[in-house]
């Protein structure tokens, strides 16, 4: 899998955040990661481009200052 999107809260610390989007050309996921490398994550399939980005953007919510990288 490619990641195709990549976003960072900006917070170096505990309280990072990252949302990935990732396609192999067919298959679509989105991974919401807490707490940097070592830290929680959650992975949902999506069964399009689109509906990854609205789980991405979902996930990402209003609270940080996204940057994509």
């Amino acid at each position: 899998m490619r990641v195709e999107h990549h976003w960072w809260n900006g917070d170096v610390r505990v309280a990072r955040r990252d949302v990935y989007v990732r396609t192999d050309g067919e298959l679509w996921e989105v991974e919401a990661q807490m707490g940097g490398p070592q830290g929680k994550s959650k992975v949902q399939s999506c069964p399009g481009k689109t509906s990854a980005l609205i789980l991405a953007d979902a996930w990402r919510g209003p609270r940080w200052h996204w940057r994509e990288i």
